[in-house]
């Protein structure tokens, strides 16, 4: 085959996700690979996900494929750059190198300058089909819509690629190509079930400052419910996973389409435990029981602060207070709750800080994630501070994780403040604990003490 198709996350090179230990696979690149099959254009898929570098390189010479079709994003960009470098030479033959994914659309001469030929722009199916005919059979590439190139030095875009409008016209994911068991089984080692992901919508309308929208774009498209009861039939059918994590930003956002949803679910007999994430206002009682009979167990709201303050300054369009309020209905509904949590946003105070212990106390989220908010470029929160950026790593090296700006305290502050708050919380979640322990609330306390005066000193 002329066309292979993968990405450079591996694994056993990530200690985070060792001790988390949830892979899901690689979708984006399995909807390429179907949409090229579906155009009668085979092709090979080498997922790195539970593989090596070494045996990724050893499956690229033995196919020796004419482009190699590569996914990046900001966690793999690294180990991105380091497969580029080496499949451009003679070793392997010096095949055509396409890149795609979220990272490509605000870093193009960055990557060109790697040595990728081509840098697929937004929506990958079309344009990695029509560049590929392009390049096999010696066309002129400037014709193909959503691309970037080099020419004699300098970054050539080519025309914007009309999104898909129809998502039904999109074939299934190839997941054939990729190894599930491996998924599934070390899911179920390592949490006792196992989970797989479905996509039913593009594009987001909403405008969180901080959330790249480089690919699907600032819009909203749906499959038909219809045709996604169907793959969880199928998937029910031929993998028997435990559960579904529905990869959509916001799983609620359409009150008609789910309704619809929640009927072919019940029709075809689709049933699968299942997770998303939506926002606090697409959410109220009748939807509730709609997500809760169709097999939801767990539904993440996004608040991102419990600062009435931040949110507005993340233009989140939100409430705190039904965020709060909608987390707590869905917990006395028996749904499983999460939502997600920065701090260090620009603006951001110590009383900012104290309001988001307050609102995960209050609200009491099943589970919640907390990170240190980071510009990533293309996003308006990049826009914002990037005359005020204070370290910026090498692009080959880093990633916009490591990109720090001026903010109200230093970044050891916010390091603190993340320690402080989990600690704070999970004291008063042991506190209220009929079987508590008082031993382990000493411990959290004595930690968010510590924090606090870490805190104080890193101002």
């Amino acid at each position: 085959m002329s066309i292979l198709l993968t990405h450079a996350y591996y694994l056993s090179d990530d200690p985070k996700e060792q001790k988390i230990m949830k892979p899901y696979p690689p979708l984006g690149l399995l909807y390429v690979s179907a949409y090229l099959i579906s155009k009668g254009i085979a092709n090979d898929v080498f997922d790195s996900t539970f593989y090596s570098k070494e045996e990724q390189l050893a499956f690229i010479l033995e196919k020796k494929p004419k482009v190699v079709a590569i996914y990046t994003n900001l966690m793999t960009k690294i180990e991105v750059v380091k497969l580029i470098k080496i499949l451009k030479s003679e070793t392997y033959n010096f095949p055509k190198i396409i890149l795609g994914g979220p990272d490509v659309s605000y870093n193009l001469e960055n990557y060109l300058n790697t040595g990728a030929d081509f840098l697929v722009i937004g929506e990958g199916e079309e344009t990695t089909f029509e560049l590929y005919q392009a390049i096999i059979h010696g066309s002129e590439t400037s014709t193909v819509n959503g691309i970037a190139y080099l020419e004699n030095g300098t970054v050539v875009k080519t025309a914007p690629r009309t999104k898909f409008r129809e998502l039904d016209e999109l074939p299934l994911p190839n997941r054939d190509a990729i190894p599930n068991e491996k998924y599934l089984e070390t899911w179920k080692a390592n949490h006792g079930e196992s989970s797989m992901t479905i996509s039913t919508q593009r594009g987001c309308p909403y405008t969180c400052k901080w959330c790249s929208t480089a690919v699907y774009g600032q819009s909203y498209r749906r499959r038909p419910p219809h045709l996604v009861a169907a793959e969880m039939k199928m998937l029910k059918d031929k993998y028997n996973p435990d559960a579904i994590w529905f990869v959509d930003d916001v799983f609620t956002i359409s009150h008609k389409w789910l309704t619809a949803f929640h009927e072919e679910v019940v029709k075809q007999n689709a049933q699968i435990r299942f997770e998303c994430i939506t926002r606090a206002e697409r959410l109220n009682d009748e939807i509730l029981r709609l997500l809760k009979e169709a097999g939801c167990f767990r539904i993440w709201i996004g608040a991102e602060s419990g600062s009435q303050k931040i949110i507005d300054l993340m233009d989140r369009r939100v409430d705190v207070n039904h965020v709060k309020k909608m987390i707590q209905d869905t917990n006395s509904l028996g749904i499983e709750t999460g939502t997600f949590i920065m701090v260090g946003y620009p603006g951001e105070d110590e009383s900012d800080i104290s309001e988001t212990i307050q609102y995960l106390k209050d609200a009491n989220p099943t589970h919640y994630t907390i990170t240190i908010a980071y510009p990533i470029k293309g996003t308006s929160l990049y826009d914002e501070i990037e005359k005020d950026i204070t370290v910026k790593p090498d692009w080959e090296t880093s990633t916009d994780r490591e990109i720090d700006f001026k903010r109200n305290y230093s970044r050891k502050y916010y390091d603190y403040a993340v320690s402080k708050v989990v600690n704070e919380v999970e004291f008063y979640r042991e506190l209220h604990k009929s079987d508590r322990s008082s031993l382990r609330a000493l411990k959290l306390k004595t930690k968010s003490i510590l924090a606090t005066a870490l805190m104080t000193i890193n101002r």
